[in-house]
């Protein structure tokens, strides 16, 4: 089985096709709100680098222009409480339920796609992948690994594994991919039916951890409609075991599950080699490898013209005002407006002549979006639409600033001997699957628990010392690492007291006690507790470290001598009163902080504009307000494509 999907709940959008279209389509989303176009394409913008700036996915906004909506499948009891009963919204002759996901991905020629449908109108019951049909060893794998000996209940957003259970007698236990296309007489078969078979499978799957992967399958193998399956999904899965079975998904569901990878450009070669009918792929996203999604689309659709701007470029909104600022933590408030204090700072010192105000802005309320900005596929810093005061009219401008995290992995000087070492990194929400940190830029406060991540070459075994140094020079923690030659990453959460001592930390990694390189991250002190301003006392408490600065049982003074990790008097000093400090003092303590780990490398106004040389977001190739064709969805062509 896949696992189960994290993340905020999505809503799935039917749309009526064209009714001059023999064989309607009713189209539902299981993992994200997506936009699908029917028949010109069958899932054409799912993991499609065309996603809407506007935000990461659709907002509920959005989703009024749609004739029906249908909510995310969780797992449990809700996949008979959704899926089924989607029928009923569109009562024709005959209809289909497909469900694709945002990480799903059209690979085929639409007309192929469409071919294919319509030359298995009735006989379709389903297509998909099914395990347990091969053979009695495959389905006793296959309900093992699923879990379906096991009782779950869903629960306050888990999912519990209450004990085991058995197995109905007399019955053929399937199941395989949960990306399924059902025809109408099916689907009434299991939405109408009072027979016993599907009475207690919808009880029996009331309290199954991954229903959608084997609740139809099992009802549909031992129904009248047997004879209807076919066995090919029309799609290619990137699984890689070794890399998506890290029981990632613990903090959600009593279960270790697997899930398939994000396919890379090294991947292309896969979508040419196809022996069966393929007409979908996944995993896809963006913030990976956009490169892949690219290269495809040209395969598929040819290359765009040249100069055609934003082709390398990729925006993806994190906030939007209408989200509202009760969406956000505290650390990412604070920093988001620290940020938007540095672009000022920017326009202030590069844009206006001396003696003249028409570029000095005072900031006002709260930020008004957030984006995230890569570029080939590197992540390139945080676009903050925000809005201030020009000083010289007295008049409200929004402006959007670009911020970039500095560089600040370092190989030590004079360089080790020891060369084995590629990178080290300092965050949170580490995706051991993806080999990356999805809190992109490292945001962290005092109350934040860090992971320390090293990417190694091969070469021999070998044991490496990792040393944590909070700002005023306090170590930390230490443990030592055995890297083995095969080892590509590794990461480490150290049991930190917290709160941590705001500033910027560093990561140390010796190899037989000789410095081989370091990295230093920043712990944010916090001007905003619960999305108010911070109170002296709650900030005095956050911004002074843990108790007599020991953040483990062990101490391990005795290492700073050894380390030439001198404990300032002064530097500790200095620290008690910033962690005293409330109001404008804190935020020029944090803004001090910010600047010497992040740039302000651009600022751009999003209309008009009292600095007379300040640039136009909208002509400014990094804005998030710059032209993106790539990402537009227009009207449907007569030959029934987008492009």
């Amino acid at each position: 089985g896949e696992g189960v999907p994290g993340g905020r709940n999505g809503h799935g959008k039917v749309l009526r096709p064209p009714s001059s279209h023999p064989h309607p389509i009713l189209w539902g989303n299981t993992e994200g709100a997506t936009l699908s176009q029917f028949p010109s394409r069958l899932v054409r913008n799912l993991g499609s680098p065309r996603r809407r700036k506007e935000s990461g996915a659709l907002k509920e906004r959005e989703l009024d222009q749609y004739d029906y909506c249908a909510p995310q499948i969780v797992p449990g009891r809700s996949i008979r409480e959704t899926r089924p009963e989607d029928s009923r919204a569109h009562p024709t002759s005959a209809v289909s339920l497909v469900f694709p996901g945002k990480a799903n991905k059209n690979v085929q020629w639409d007309e192929d796609s469409v071919e294919y449908m319509l030359a298995n109108p009735v006989r379709i019951a389903f297509v998909l992948v099914v395990h347990g049909r091969a053979s009695r060893q495959l389905q006793r794998i296959f309900i093992r690994k699923q879990g379906l000996d096991r009782l779950f209940l869903e629960c306050d957003a888990h999912m519990w594994r209450l004990g085991d259970r058995r197995i109905p007698e007399g019955i053929a236990v399937d199941g395989g991919s949960d990306w399924f296309l059902l025809n109408r007489k099916f689907v009434e078969y299991v939405t109408f039916s009072t027979d016993d078979l599907v009475t207690k499978m919808k009880q029996f799957y009331s309290y199954t951890l991954l229903p959608a992967e084997s609740f139809f399958h099992t009802v549909l193998e031992n129904s009248p409609h047997c004879d209807t399956m076919v066995d090919n999904n029309l799609r290619i899965t990137n699984w890689n075991r070794k890399l998506g079975c890290k029981c990632q998904y613990k903090h959600i569901v009593d279960w270790c599950g697997c899930s398939p990878n994000d396919f890379k450009p090294q991947d292309f070669h896969r979508f040419q080699q196809t022996a069966r009918p393929t007409f979908f792929a996944r995993k896809f996203e963006a913030v990976v490898s956009q490169e892949i999604i690219g290269q495809l689309d040209y395969y598929l659709y040819g290359n765009y013209p040249a100069g055609t701007p934003g082709l390398r470029s990729y925006w993806e909104n994190i906030y939007d005002e209408p989200d509202g600022i009760h969406s956000l933590s505290d650390v990412a408030l604070s920093l988001y407006h620290s940020f938007s204090r540095l672009g000022l700072r920017r326009a202030e010192a590069s844009l206006h002549a001396p003696g003249e105000s028409s570029c000095r802005y005072y900031p006002m309320g709260h930020p008004a979006s957030v984006h995230l900005y890569f570029l080939a596929d590197r992540f390139q810093g945080f676009l903050i639409k925000h809005h201030a005061t020009n000083l010289a009219v007295s008049k409200l401008e929004t402006l959007e600033t670009w911020v970039m995290p500095k560089k600040v992995f370092k190989i030590a000087s004079p360089p080790s001997d020891f060369g084995r070492l590629q990178f080290s990194e300092v965050g949170t929400d580490w995706d051991a699957k993806e080999r990356l940190f999805r809190n992109f830029g490292g945001l962290l406060g005092p109350m934040d628990e860090p992971v320390g991540m090293q990417k190694w070459g091969k070469g021999p075994n070998v044991t490496v010392t990792v040393i944590w140094v909070d700002p005023v020079n306090i170590i930390a923690a230490t443990y030592d690492i055995l890297i083995e030659s095969t080892a590509e990453f590794t990461h480490y959460k150290p049991p930190l007291n917290l709160p941590l001592r705001p500033g910027v930390w560093t990561v140390k990694i010796l190899h037989h006690w000789v410095p081989v390189a370091e990295t230093k991250f920043l712990v944010a002190p916090l001007t905003f507790s619960n999305r108010q301003p911070i109170k002296p006392e709650e900030a005095l408490r956050l911004h002074n470290g843990p108790l007599r600065s020991a953040y483990m049982e062990q101490s391990f003074q005795s290492l700073n001598p050894v380390l030439s990790l001198p404990i300032n008097p002064a530097q500790v000093e200095q620290a008690r009163r910033n962690a005293a400090s409330a109001g404008a003092t804190l935020e020029r303590w944090l803004d001090s902080l910010v600047g010497g780990m992040w740039t302000a490398m651009d600022i751009c106004a999003t209309g008009p504009s009292a600095c007379p040389v300040m640039q136009t977001c909208s002509q400014t190739a990094w804005s998030s307000f710059s032209p993106d064709p790539k990402s537009e969805l227009g009207a449907v062509k007569p030959d029934g494509r987008l492009r």
